[in-house]
């Protein structure tokens, strides 16, 4: 049976679920230091992230990104 044209449609929201010590305010600072930075701002913060001793970026398979989460959080004591 198809919808009449019109028809409301609920959507049903799930409560957010922030990191521990996150909370909205948190997320939608972050949010907004990154809709206002320009783009020589966003690469000298990414040159300056390549610089920081004892850390290491790569490129992982998104399906294993959960377990090397978990690893690092387990690492932290989370």
């Amino acid at each position: 049976m198809k919808k009449q044209a019109g028809a409301s449609k609920t959507v049903r929201r799930r409560k957010q679920v922030f990191p521990r010590g996150w909370n909205e305010k948190r997320a939608q600072e972050v949010i907004a230091y990154y809709d206002t930075q320009s783009e020589d701002e966003a690469v000298a913060e990414y040159e300056a992230a390549m610089e920081v001793e004892g850390l290491t970026v790569m490129l992982v398979p998104t399906e294993l990104v959960p377990k090397i989460r978990h690893l690092i959080g387990r690492r932290r004591g989370a």
